[in-house]
């Protein structure tokens, strides 16, 4: 089952950053494999979507529920689909210097041991794309409003593949 946590220190306050990762309607014009989204229904606190995933010729579609808690925290409960589990959290909190410190954690695992196995091999290059696309989203959305002190991509990881 793979297993990611990760802290980040961006140059966008709380704020932003938890507007980008609110944002899953528009997780298919910037993150790799996420091929649509259909959002269920959406208020200040919860959002029920479905997101379709493809890779390698494989599509799956799953749903999740999206709880926010403005502008400190993002929950993300898997509902139906392809996964035994899917817990992500997201947590955004100020570096003080106009910035921010993005902590995320993502533990998931497939029904299908096919996709298990498959997982395992790609998940921390897959994951670290990912990453990679929500901070590219970030600076093209907030070009020239993040914090010239505060330090970009500084980062503390822990990635491991459990079994």
């Amino acid at each position: 089952m793979p297993k990611h946590n990760e802290t980040r220190q961006l140059p966008y306050t709380p704020e932003q950053m938890f507007d980008l990762v609110a944002d899953v309607a528009l997780y298919a014009e910037f993150l790799p494999w996420v091929t649509a989204v259909r959002v269920r229904s959406n208020s200040e606190s919860e959002m029920v979507a479905d997101l379709i995933v493809g890779f390698k010729g494989l599509r799956e579609s799953f749903t999740s529920r999206v709880s926010k808690q403005r502008p400190e925290h993002i929950r993300v409960d898997y509902l139906e689909g392809p996964l035994k589990h899917l817990n992500n959290d997201w947590k955004f909190r100020s570096d003080g210097q106009g910035g921010c410190y993005v902590d995320f954690c993502v533990d998931f695992a497939f029904k299908n041991r096919m996709f298990e196995m498959l997982a395992g091999q790609v998940f921390d290059r897959a994951l670290r794309k990912m990453i990679g696309a929500f901070e590219e989203r970030a600076a093209k959305l907030y070009a020239g409003s993040a914090a010239p002190s505060a330090a970009s991509g500084i980062s503390k990881s822990s990635a491991h593949n459990a079994a």
